[in-house]
């Protein structure tokens, strides 16, 4: 089994885990695992932006206000002012770096999104996650502090006896055995998990592996039961959960029943542009109060030469599946987007386990509350990646590695029966769609928790018994992580931002606090 040792270990290569590495790499060696192909990343993926105060009629109060707002009471007010007062900053840096953003008369272009009182999007047209991606590999190729290992699957922390994590040990899928990589100081950077769900705009590798793992070593998560729906995802048998971004609503497109009726007004003042919790519930609403599978976007309020210098990429897309979407409207359904609670960290990143940081859609930093504003994630990973890097090059020491450590798991001699993988993998998906997902009942969410529950020990089984593989792992942490969903799910009787409960339709007082969760007993 080979042997890594480092001083910092990243796992995840979005945009927290490549500039925590960057930065981290100016006081010691840094290794990035990464699952799949380190381009393969939730930021790869984000159309909108980064939101960000870049303009003078603009301020640092009203975006906290509008982050305040949408958080419907549970947002950490420093941990808002932190993101939103050092973000500017940071987009410059971004710049410098070689970030090619959108720029209208030789400023930066700003765009608007849902719960947002002003314009402050900054974005490459709608492949914003794809163009600071690209920037961010180019710097960390060229960095000869940092190895990337791709194609490497980590599943397991290293836990000492004191509750320290020394690194983690993870599959790699090319030579099918298993890698330790030992480090001094361990980020998770491994995005969200929203293939937990059957309908997601997130790629196939978002399946909840940091937010499993952190549980499994004792860390303390919060707030679960927060998963944003993104209102907008193109509805079409040949395309797998494009997200349609909300900025194209920024410019101007309307939500349409599919007779034509503008319904978005009716559940909020600001219409189409309204929140994200409140637009999905309203799409939601509407399809079943008529019978329909979608409802239309409709883009003829935007001049057809914005349509394709804006956003290339959605026009293009929809081409190729037979729609002009600047003469007809796009079908779209919402599907699951983001997860706003996560591995509970402290204004550095700190999580409640020594030597084991968090950022990105992984962490709950508590800036998103109840429910994210637009645009607010890649501010949020980008601020935090820095601050946790800043925070341990200040307490930076090489201290020697443990003698005694967990070895990984042996490898099972089980042939991997993949079909029975996949048909749990299809019946965990489908049940947190039905039982989980926009409008919940308590019924739903007990019904999910025993079906749930009973799968969640099938695939404990599995891992026991099988060959270890990708797939095999994926599994088991989208079963974790939707357990865990589950449980805060039940524990939050009352409604509040993304997290709607039939029987408690209202915000409960009480239960203005965060909903945190841990495993007691460890190994």
């Amino acid at each position: 089994m080979a042997v890594h040792r480092t001083d910092f270990l990243v796992l995840g290569s979005g945009m927290a885990g490549l500039v925590f590495a960057l930065r981290a790499a100016r006081v010691g060696r840094v290794a990035i695992v990464t699952k799949k192909r380190s381009a393969e990343t939730n930021t790869n993926l984000a159309q909108g932006g980064i939101a960000a105060v870049m303009d003078p009629a603009d301020s640092f109060r009203i975006h906290v206000e509008d982050t305040l707002s949408t958080g419907e009471g549970l947002c950490d007010e420093k941990a808002v002012r932190l993101v939103v007062e050092r973000g500017p900053a940071l987009i410059e840096e971004l710049v410098q770096m070689g970030v090619r953003f959108s720029r209208e008369e030789g400023h930066l272009a700003l765009g608007r999104e849902g719960g947002h009182s002003r314009n402050r999007i900054v974005h490459a047209k709608d492949t914003t996650g794809k163009e600071v991606e690209r920037a961010l590999l180019r710097a960390v190729r060229s960095e000869k502090n940092i190895r990337v290992y791709e194609n490497r699957h980590a599943f397991e922390l290293l836990r000492d006896e004191n509750g320290e994590i020394w690194g983690a040990h993870a599959l790699s899928r090319n030579r099918k055995g298993v890698e330790t990589f030992l480090a001094r100081y361990t980020l998770l950077a491994t995005g969200g998990g929203g293939k937990v769900y059957l309908y997601t705009t997130n790629p196939d590798i978002a399946s909840g592996d940091g937010i499993a793992m952190a549980y499994r070593a004792g860390a303390r998560l919060a707030n679960l039961e927060f998963v944003q729906f993104h209102p907008t995802c193109l509805y079409h048998p040949k395309e797998k959960s494009f997200l349609v971004s909300e900025a194209v609503r920024g410019e101007g497109a309307v939500l349409r029943t599919l007779d034509g009726d503008s319904f978005a007004e009716r559940y909020h003042k600001l219409g189409s542009l309204a929140p994200r919790d409140i637009v999905a519930r309203a799409i939601d609403n509407e399809m079943k109060k008529r019978g329909d599978r979608f409802v239309h976007l409709d883009l003829s309020p935007i001049p057809k030469r914005r349509i394709k210098s804006r956003f290339p990429n959605i026009y293009q897309r929809c081409l190729s599946l037979g729609i002009d979407i600047t003469r007809e409207p796009i079908p779209v359904v919402p599907a699951a987007h983001y997860l706003c609670g996560g591995v509970m960290t402290d204004l550095e990143g700190r999580t409640s386990l020594p030597r084991l940081h968090a950022c990105g859609e992984v962490s709950h930093t508590g800036v998103h509350g109840a429910n994210r504003l637009a645009s607010n994630s890649l501010l949020e990973a980008l601020v935090f990646a820095v601050c946790a890097a800043e925070s341990i090059g200040r307490r930076f020491r090489e201290d020697p590695f443990p003698r005694r450590l967990p070895q990984a798991a042996q490898t099972r001699s089980g042939r991997t029966d993949r079909l029975t993988i996949l048909h749990h993998w299809d019946r965990i998906r489908m049940l947190m769609w039905h039982y989980v997902g926009i409008v919940r009942s308590v019924e739903q969410l007990k019904t999910a928790r025993r079906e749930l529950t009973a799968l969640h020990r099938d695939v404990e089984q599995f891992y026991r018994s099988y060959r270890m593989s990708g797939d095999l792992l994926e599994l088991r942490s989208i079963a974790e992580v939707g357990l865990l969903i589950i449980r805060c799910a039940l524990r939050r009787r009352e409604s509040r931002g993304l997290h709607y409960l039939e029987e408690y339709p209202k915000k409960d007082p009480e239960w203005r606090r965060n909903n945190v969760v841990y495993r007691r007993k460890i190994g």
